[in-house]
């Protein structure tokens, strides 16, 4: 029996997860910002393009929106969506991406390709899509307070603990295209604003489900989530 049990919790975390909650859009397709937050953030919640996001509520600077104000989480009437181009991978690959529903477009240059590395060692715990609880990175095993290097250089545009089912997280900008983001940390070595370089420590690692020392990875292209493994270089 004891065995049946801990076969059943392993299957709990690696399962196909089911859209909804936290992710769903607020009643409305509005958001209203609360303190601490950060466009990149609001964007990444809803799996959105941050530039969208500015573009539809009329935002010069998307550093600048504060406590109270309404966000729109869909387009205006005539408005359009950047188009999702998909630069292949490290194997060549279109990687794949989180569906998303049509919506007229307008083509975006793509951003450069960053040049990726791990952010830890530690062995692969899921694969992308395969956890239930967050099917949108990869889980990367390790040790507490294990050190989490940023994957390319880019600039904080997140360091806090206010997304459900991330913990204590980091999300990197590392050009209008890509973002990458690291999960369940101990401790937060970097602020909002600060400019990182690959390789330099970000965090330490904390523990995520089941009570593990754990790492939740992912990149994001034009706020979706993709693959990293098809990304990161082969080891």
């Amino acid at each position: 029996m004891a065995v049946l049990l801990v076969g059943l919790a392993a299957c709990a975390e690696f399962t196909t997860w089911e859209p909804g909650t936290p992710h769903a859009p607020p009643a409305g397709n509005v958001h209203v910002v609360q303190s601490g937050e950060t466009l990149y953030k609001i964007a990444f919640r809803y799996r959105l393009d941050w530039r969208d996001l500015a573009s539809w509520n009329r935002l010069s600077n998307a550093d600048r929106i504060h406590p109270g104000q309404r966000i729109r989480l869909t387009p205006p009437a005539g408005a359009t969506t950047a188009a999702r181009r998909q630069p292949a991978g490290r194997e060549g690959r279109a990687p794949a991406a989180t569906p998303a529903p049509p919506a007229p477009a307008v083509r975006r240059a793509a951003g450069p390709q960053p040049e990726w590395r791990w952010p830890v060692e530690g062995p692969l715990l899921w694969s992308f899509g395969q956890s239930r609880r967050n099917p949108t990175g990869i889980g990367l095993g390790g040790a507490d307070g294990q050190e989490v290097r940023a994957a390319a250089d880019g600039d904080v545009v997140y360091s806090g603990s206010g997304l459900i089912g991330y913990g204590q997280l980091i999300i990197l900008k590392h050009n209008d295209t890509y973002l990458s983001a690291y999960g369940h940390n101990q401790t937060l070595r970097v602020a909002e604003g600060e400019r990182v370089t690959s390789g330099e420590v970000i965090a330490l690692m904390g523990r995520g489900p089941g009570d593990r020392p754990l790492l939740h990875f992912e990149i994001r292209l034009e706020g979706k989530p993709v693959d990293p493994v098809r990304y990161l270089p082969a080891r």
